[in-house]
């Protein structure tokens, strides 16, 4: 039977922002250790982030005040996620792509399944231009991109969008995330979901790709 991996995209697709500070710090030509919070990585190096685990903000929110804290550490105005990832990605976006991702995409495939992308933000944060040049794209099945829905996860809709575009039924989906909200309201709406350890990526894509052949 025809199963499908469903991923979300930024830190389970791509490395997030916070593991690739050098990074950031080269293509700005700021000095190094001079951007310090961690995230998931470390969070009480990082307020904004528990305040955001704790619902108090929204994702958007979070990455709007780090795009403007970082921007303006260059003398600049940001406004947009984008700009962001661009300035600090745009020169070699594949570079950002996980290889436990690829891999993943690529054993899900050739094992005859499906693979989507449903995420909350892919062009508003990332761009239409330079997720264009991520090649591992070119070969999903479906992505649904709340940049142009505008419903997000865990809104139940959200994940009804992407069952209709697999044409398959939630339990024939394994979902991966690395937000525990979207785990849960891919749960809710029927789907196998994992919640995606960033600090185990490896770990995280063998289980999802476990499940997904074990259900064949």
């Amino acid at each position: 039977m025809k199963r499908a991996l469903v991923l979300d995209f930024g830190g389970v697709i791509s490395r997030t922002l916070f593991e690739t500070h050098a990074t950031t710090e080269a293509a700005l030509g700021l000095p190094a250790g001079t951007l310090t919070w961690r995230g998931p990585f470390d969070p009480a190096s990082d307020p904004l982030w528990c305040a955001m685990q704790a619902g108090r903000i929204s994702e958007r929110d979070y990455w709007l005040a780090r795009t403007r804290e970082v921007g303006a550490l260059i003398g600049e105005t940001w406004e947009a996620m984008a700009t962001l990832v661009v300035r600090a990605r745009g020169a070699d976006p594949q570079a950002m792509i996980r290889p436990e991702a690829v891999a993943a995409i690529r054993a899900a495939k050739g094992a005859g399944h499906a693979v989507a992308v449903l995420s909350n933000e892919l062009d508003l944060f990332y761009g239409t231009e330079l997720r264009q040049r991520v090649a591992v794209l070119g070969e999903v099945d479906a992505i649904i991109d709340g940049s142009y829905t505008h419903i997000l996860k865990p809104d139940p809709r959200a994940y009804a969008l992407c069952l209709e575009a697999l044409d398959l039924p939630a339990a024939a989906c394994v979902f991966l995330d690395d937000q525990t909200r979207n785990v849960e309201g891919a749960a809710q709406a029927g789907m196998v979901a994992l919640a995606f350890d960033v600090l185990r990526p490896g770990e995280s894509y063998a289980r999802a790709l476990g499940l997904l052949v074990s259900r064949d």
